[in-house]
């Protein structure tokens, strides 16, 4: 793209989440302001750039949302509703009640506190039957915008709790393994997608040198930290920090997962949205030692998760199949020694964007349930 022949336009990026992943022929979503569309649009047709207009108004789609969460309130729903989206108050208040009422098979705790002061709950999930249980790490909302991630980590414990009793594979995953689950990673940039920006991506935390706030809490981590795919701008959407584990939340889940190591066997993180399931690594173009089993038990849930609604998810090495990013807890994870390290990109692939319906919160989480099941089976088999 000639830049010299468009006005400086001010463009948030959905897709792909920074200009390096941008090459000739790569498919970009971009959110502009409203009346940047009438300098926009007119420099694309005369550079012949083809262009379609998803969502014409996104103020409306963002007031449509926000109008159904207002009435919902009034829906008679018997108990917690799973298929709207919650702000962080009520998924606190949630985790709270489910630790209360469900103690035998929940265990809520704290890993730390945000950089504005909130505390990073997670729950273990599992039945006590021995001291010594492998585990499963799940964590959703690293980036602030995606809220269905959220919405599938309660999703997911619910489902757990429900069927403990009437499905034997769910039972045998309760009894064999711990789940440790946060449903919100980043909790003060998910309560500022509420209050403030709906589109806000990184954390909250505050640049002495520049206005702008916040990290890209999956480029924060200490593996090829801030290298391709990451900034060095504080004020741009792929900011990598000032160091790495700069981030309070980032730092307190390394931390977490550095001092149970040996007992967390699969790593996954919930993100959104691209439909895609991705396995390390991301950082480069190469193949990990356990690739063959890493790849099978990406096949196999793939196929499981298409089984459903026969929505059909790309899969592969993150660098080759999403882009290079640096930085990421899903190679961290697996640099650490937990062998299945996968990061889910859910629904859609771009026509809602980051505002998926609340309408599709129930068929992502119950396809995406089937994938997540699959690959916990697959760890307790064993891959020969």
């Amino acid at each position: 793209m000639n830049y010299r022949l468009v006005p400086a336009l001010q463009v948030d990026l959905w897709q792909p989440s920074s200009v390096f992943h941008i090459s000739e022929g790569t498919v970009t979503d971009v959110h502009v302001p409203g009346n940047s569309s009438q300098i926009l649009l007119p420099y694309l047709q005369q550079a012949n750039i083809k262009y379609t207009i998803i969502i014409s108004d996104l103020q409306k789609a963002i007031e449509k949302q926000s109008g159904l969460q207002s009435c919902r309130n009034r829906r008679s729903v018997p108990g917690y509703n799973y298929e709207v989206y919650h702000s962080l108050e009520e998924i606190q208040s949630w985790m709270y009640r489910l630790n209360k009422t469900h103690s035998d098979l929940v265990h809520m705790f704290s890993v730390g506190k945000s950089y504005e002061g909130r505390p990073l709950f997670v729950l273990k999930l599992g039945k006590r039957t021995r001291p010594y249980k492998r585990a499963v790490w799940i964590d959703c909302g690293i980036h602030a915008r995606e809220w269905i991630g959220p919405a599938f980590c309660q999703w997911f414990v619910k489902e757990a709790l429900q069927t403990y009793q009437s499905d034997p594979a769910m039972r045998r995953m309760l009894n064999q393994l711990y789940f440790y689950i946060m449903p919100v990673f980043n909790v003060d940039g998910y309560h500022f997608s509420w209050t403030n920006d709906r589109f806000w991506r990184k954390t909250r935390s505050k640049n002495s040198q520049f206005r702008c706030h916040g990290v890209d809490a999956n480029r924060n981590w200490k593996v090829k930290w801030c290298d391709e795919g990451a900034s060095f701008h504080p004020c741009d959407d792929t900011y990598c920090g000032p160091f790495p584990e700069s981030e309070p939340e980032v730092k307190a889940v390394a931390h977490f997962l550095r001092k149970r190591r040996k007992q967390i066997k699969a790593y996954l993180s919930f993100h959104a949205y691209a439909q895609m399931l991705l396995y390390p690594y991301s950082y480069k173009y190469a193949t990990i030692p356990n690739f063959s089993c890493v790849e099978t038990a990406a096949y196999n849930a793939v196929n499981a998760l298409q089984s459903a609604y026969g929505i059909r998810y790309r899969y592969g090495p993150a660098s080759s199949t999403l882009y290079v990013s640096s930085g990421s807890s899903m190679d961290w994870a697996y640099k650490n020694g937990i062998p299945y390290a996968f990061a889910f990109e859910l629904r859609d692939t771009g026509h809602f964007g980051f505002l998926l319906p609340e309408t599709l919160i129930k068929p992502t989480c119950t396809e995406t349930m089937l994938a997540v099941k699959n690959i916990t089976m697959h760890l307790l088999k064993k891959c020969h």
